[in-house]
């Protein structure tokens, strides 16, 4: 007999990635074994509570079960067991690396010292690395070891930061979900798909599939873009455009000096030079705005003085506004222009290298324009200014300041011409003024820049001020208000004939005039096409349907071992069909052994149907019929029998019903009764599948399909159709 050990055993690790018997959210589920830690509940464990509070003070804010800040810290007092401690701790150390996430669930498996635990991730392999670190953590408190917590967490936040969205992509990405907008990450980057197939559309962070390449070429052409808005009346700094150090200093002679110099094609204001006197600084500032840009080619332009400001035109409306400022340091005799640097300019906790930093950390001695600027006033990075001197770092940018509430209505349409005339749905639009609350006309302040792919960081992360919804307004550009980005999506859950039902379906919606997919059993079908012979009741085959741009409808079959082992490909659906709980035979793998077990699976087709759609269910199955109750929408029951109980009290309620009469299919609604057709008149279907039939034609009702297009798709199926390619 083997003696087990005081440790934590993975027996399993699934990454369910979609709707499942934990929760409508993706989450990575583990099946462990904690060994001998069984007999070892937390109030019997010396010193743990204390270590476990030291290492994480983030758990108090752990509610648990108990529903109350430090909800987890009572329940550790009163002793639980390790596999629930692993499951907070994860969670914490998601939390501590940046991946914020709350949700986790333990449960006991029926076999002494196994447990499922479930924990919510946003990325899978974040996830995992938090799992593996959490359980050698844990190991480690309850032996009283040391362990590497910072170390660890460094780890963690570098794998967030390679590997999560960014935050302007998860900002805008969380707007949609608000709307209930499904999203779907399409590579490693912030490529994101924002709802369903035909109704999908697709974001880049702050580029959407409405960016036009036109477009964004002419925000990289400064010169052509200010000459664009120049003739259209937009107020911009005189200026030409250079290809020598020479014709440079010429050109600020003849426009007068002061000027900026900035590359041809550049953009986040990398080498862009400000405030330039003399010929020196001109022809300094030409050499770096030629290394900074993609060509040779150099923009001298009048300075306009004032401050910077960046305001973020979504659609044809300024929704942000931002504002620069200079940066200083005072001399103390002692410490040079690099110390300086850091102990009044980097201290400050918003500066960051992360994308997550509003401000940028200062580096004199290795950024050009900082160099230049030292230069100009007779400095190096490694001067030791007099006590009392102040010196400038940075003459404009750090544009980090809110004053979306200042900005003049003339400068906001100043603004929204500008990102109309480049042809840009999302828009960076840097301007000079004095006073953003005052017209550019009446301070001489001028648009400098258009940028397409604007950065979003300052909007929602502001040094100073209020954070601006720019998410929000970027999907409203994108989804008018009654756009849901989702199209009909029927799900099908069961053993009995549920492929023949799912394309039964997908026929009827075809014939009704969408463009339908089904991923089932039988394999992918398209419009009827059969484009894959393989089993296709997965996952994968699944996202196939909701990235096709031409599928308007998708019908998805599914069973008790996908939903365990993946979940559902689909966030939710309009329809959801159960037509029994059988199966819970061969599902042991998952701690299924008992039938009533089968209820809380099946009941996940049910969990994800919208308020707006409805639940298809089998009269004859008690347990299915027990599903209704939990449906968000309406519920249909199906079935042979007329007077079986579950039909007549749904229909003397005035709800939909549908039954079998004299071996045709009715549909009732209260006392409305609609005979569609008898079931000899169905050639390819067999005569002993009529539940199949009625599923099918419940499921299209539901869909408000007419009685009449109903019975033309079941007349027109074809149980046999040709294969063609994909």
């Amino acid at each position: 007999m083997t003696t087990k050990k005081k440790n934590i055993e993975f027996l399993r690790v699934t990454h369910l990635r979609g709707p499942n018997i934990w929760t409508y959210r993706p989450v990575i589920e583990v099946c462990l074994d904690i060994g001998e830690l069984e007999n070892c509940p937390s109030n019997t464990l010396p010193g743990l509570y204390e270590r476990l509070i030291a290492a994480l003070p983030g758990l108090i804010e752990h509610r648990c079960g108990v529903g109350e800040r430090g909800g987890f810290l009572e329940r550790l007092r009163e002793g639980t067991w390790a596999g629930h401690i692993l499951e907070h701790v994860v969670l914490e150390l998601q939390n501590m690396a940046g991946m914020r996430t709350g949700f986790g669930q333990t449960r006991s498996t029926g076999e002494a010292g196994v447990y499922k635990m479930a924990f919510r991730t946003r990325q899978e392999q974040v996830g995992r690395a938090a799992l593996n670190a959490a359980r050698d953590l844990l190991m480690a408190l309850i032996e009283d070891q040391a362990y590497d917590l910072d170390g660890k967490l460094a780890e963690l936040r570098e794998l967030v930061d390679d590997l999560c969205l960014g935050p302007s992509t998860a900002h805008i990405v969380e707007a949609a979900t608000e709307r209930q907008i499904p999203s779907i990450r399409l590579t490693d980057g912030n490529l994101v798909q924002l709802g369903h197939a035909s109704a999908q559309r697709r974001i880049w962070t702050a580029e959407t599939d409405s960016t036009s390449a036109i477009a964004e070429s002419i925000a990289s052409d400064k010169d052509l873009t200010k000459t664009l808005l120049q003739s259209c009346g937009v107020p911009v700094p005189e200026g030409s455009l250079v290809k020598s150090a020479e014709e440079a200093w010429e050109e600020a002679q003849d426009i007068g000096v002061p000027v900026v110099i900035k590359p041809y094609d550049g953009n986040h204001g990398r080498g862009v030079s400000l405030n330039l006197m003399t010929e020196a600084d001109v022809v300094a500032a030409y050499h770096l705005a030629a290394r900074k840009g993609d060509s040779k080619s150099v923009i001298v332009e009048r300075y306009i003085t004032g401050n910077e400001h960046r305001l973020l035109v979504v659609g044809n409306k300024v929704v942000a506004a931002a504002k620069g400022e200079a940066l200083w340091i005072v001399g103390n005799g002692k410490s040079n222009i690099i110390e300086l640097v850091d102990n009044q300019i980097n201290t400050d906790p918003r500066r960051g290298t992360g994308e997550d930093s509003p401000l940028n950390v200062i580096a004199p001695q290795h950024g050009a324009e900082h160099i230049l600027e030292l230069e100009r006033q007779g400095l190096t990075a490694y001067s030791i200014p007099l006590d009392g001197q102040k010196v400038l770092i940075q003459p404009n940018g750090n544009v980090a300041f809110d004053v979306t509430d200042e900005v003049h209505p003339e400068v906001a349409r100043a603004a929204a011409l500008a990102a109309r005339i480049v042809g840009l749905d999302i828009a960076g639009i840097d301007l000079v003024a004095d006073d953003i609350s005052r017209p550019l006309e009446e301070q001489r302040g001028a648009i400098i820049e258009v940028n397409a792919s604007p950065g979003l960081l300052a909007h929602l992360k502001p040094a100073e001020g209020t954070p601006r919804p720019v998410g929000t307004a970027i999907i409203a550009n994108l989804f008018a208000p009654d756009e849901s980005g989702r199209v009909p999506i029927v799900g099908v859950a069961g053993t009995r004939g549920t492929s023949l039902i799912a394309r039964l379906i997908a026929c009827i919606l075809s014939v009704s005039g969408k463009h339908t997919g089904v991923a089932c059993a039988q394999g992918l079908f398209l419009d009827q096409r059969h484009v894959v012979k393989t089993d296709c009741s997965n996952w994968d085959a699944g996202q196939r349907l909701l990235l096709n741009r031409s599928v308007q409808a998708a019908v998805f079959e599914t069973n008790a071992r996908m939903i365990l082992k993946d979940g559902l490909a689909y966030d939710k659906c309009t329809v959801g069909v159960v037509t029994d709980m059988d199966g819970h035979a061969d599902l042991a793998e998952f701690y299924i052994t008992e039938a009533d077990q089968m209820f809380k699976v099946m009941r996940t087709q049910i969990d994800v149907v919208l308020p707006h759609g409805a639940a298809v269910l089998n009269a004859g199955n008690p347990q299915v019929v027990e599903l209704a109750e939990l449906c968000d929408g309406k519920v249909i029951f199906y079935g042979l029998d007329a007077n079986a109980e579950a039909i007549a009290n749904h229909r003397s309620k005035g709800e939909r019903v549908v039954f079998l009469r004299d071996n045709s299919i009715v549909l009732a609604s209260g006392k409305d009764e609609t005979a569609l057709l008898p079931l000899s008149s169905l050639k390819p279907i067999k005569a002993d599948q009529p539940e199949t039939v009625m599923a099918a034609v419940a499921a299209a009702w539901a869909l408000d399909i007419s009685p009449d297009l109903i019975g033309a798709g079941l007349r027109s199926f074809d149980s046999t159709p040709k294969k063609t390619s994909y």
